[in-house]
């Protein structure tokens, strides 16, 4: 009896080895075991395979739980029904869960959870060679709950289970924190929009043609210059007969090298000439394809046109750059302060204020899949051109037109305020 008690004992402790090994290994970083790889450490290797095996590494330490508890289980009803008749089944049956539970699964998890990375580095060669040693049982029982599955309706591929890595990286950084909130915001913000540049189309990002520098061709030499010099662009795009007919974009250092080349003399320029091939590109193109274009043609500069070919606006390397980093201001920019805080802790913002901005700076989780500005998601929304004085509600916001140029909003009052339970719906005027 001391030798089936002893044993009992040797099998629970290889049940909480199992037990505390699938809590460690699936609850281990796979970003730090991918670094430590990196880094030589083998160990750390040897769990990135066995996380790249999961089904074979679950089907394994499933197997070897089961068949332990199911052994210890059974020694011991034995011996209480050779103690206490039939009834030892019953206090074979209150003993084993209660040590089951206890010893080789609440007390392992709980450990293996706190010391995740430390425990998998430590047991990965044995449960590396536990599922070696059982594979073919494994990739049995595997295969019949597979085909049992599919009797059901139900199939699974282990992509499915590993989960998708994009929305895997949005998880990661939305559960980032740390001790200066502004910073950590701010840092969630850049990596939010890294994975966005793959979605985001640059009609959302681009500068609108009215707010576009461009200069008729045909206007006297001396005018166009006087235009340039009172730009802070240095690309600016020329035009001839209508706005939409770009003939070529000048570059202000192509003008001062060709007027150095002529002796000061204005009269000889010929700016056409001077002007590079236009680059058009669709409003559909996504941010991450023209920061690669971008950088296959060393170019920093892109028209933007609908499928009608009309000019939709400009697109420059910064712009992509900013969605990224946020606003980068140099000596030639016009700081224009487009958000500010009300004295009732609201936001005062211009129309054009894009969406993707707002979102970033204050997190507000805006839709901006149908407009791209504060003032198009209200004419979104809204379906109407609004009156100064409206009062709009959406997703959870309230939108108060303060200034209107012609059909224009211009400026908006944005209250973060919860008002569903005062007003149900979109509009108060």
């Amino acid at each position: 009896m001391l030798i089936a008690i002893s044993v009992i004992f040797i099998l629970l402790i290889i049940s909480a080895f199992f037990s505390g090994s699938e809590t460690a290994l699936t609850a281990a970083s796979r970003p730090l075991m991918h670094q430590a790889e990196q880094n030589g450490d083998k160990r750390a290797g040897m769990v990135n395979r066995l996380h790249q095996r999961k089904d074979k590494m679950i089907g394994t330490l499933l197997l070897g739980n089961n068949l332990v508890n199911i052994m210890a289980s059974a020694m011991a009803t034995s011996i209480m029904i050779s103690l206490f008749g039939e009834t030892g089944v019953l206090y074979a049956t209150i003993a084993m869960t209660f040590l089951v539970l206890i010893f080789a699964e609440i007390l392992p998890k709980t450990y293996a959870i706190h010391n995740a990375n430390t425990m998998a580095l430590s047991i990965a060669r044995t449960v590396n060679a536990a599922v070696i040693i059982l594979n073919p049982v494994t990739a049995s029982v595997n295969f019949i709950s597979r085909q049992v599955m599919k009797l059901f309706g139900i199939d699974y591929h282990a992509s499915d289970i590993m989960g998708q890595g994009d929305e895997e990286l949005r998880g990661a950084i939305e559960l980032h924190i740390g001790d200066d909130t502004k910073t950590v915001k701010h840092e969630r913000a850049m990596l939010r929009s890294v994975l966005d540049l793959a979605e985001v189309q640059v009609v959302e990002i681009m500068t609108h043609r009215k707010n576009v520098t461009m200069i008729d061709a045909e206007l006297p030499v001396t005018e166009c210059i006087a235009q340039i010099l009172d730009s802070p662009f240095t690309r600016i795009p020329l035009w001839r007969d209508n706005p939409d007919n770009i003939i070529g974009v000048l570059h202000a250092k192509a003008l001062l090298r060709e007027l150095q080349t002529l002796g000061g003399n204005i009269e000889k320029l010929d700016l056409a000439n001077l002007a590079g091939d236009p680059w058009f590109i669709p409003e559909q193109s996504l941010l991450l394809d023209q920061l690669e274009a971008f950088r296959q043609r060393r170019e920093h500069f892109a028209l933007v046109i609908d499928e009608y070919g009309s000019l939709l606006g400009v697109v420059t390397l910064e712009d992509i750059i900013e969605e990224i980093v946020g606003d980068i201001d140099d000596e030639t920019d016009v700081v224009v302060n487009d958000t500010r805080k009300d004295v009732d802790g609201s936001l005062i913002v211009d129309g054009d204020t894009t969406i993707r901005d707002i979102n970033r700076e204050y997190e507000l989780g805006l839709p901006d899949e149908e407009a791209a500005t504060v003032a198009g998601l209200i004419l979104h929304e809204s379906r109407r051109i609004p009156q100064v004085g409206q009062s709009f509600i959406f997703h959870g916001i309230r939108f108060d037109i303060l200034e209107r140029h012609r059909h224009q909003i211009t400026s908006v009052k944005i209250t973060f305020s919860d008002l569903s339970s005062n007003i149900e719906t979109g509009i108060k005027n």
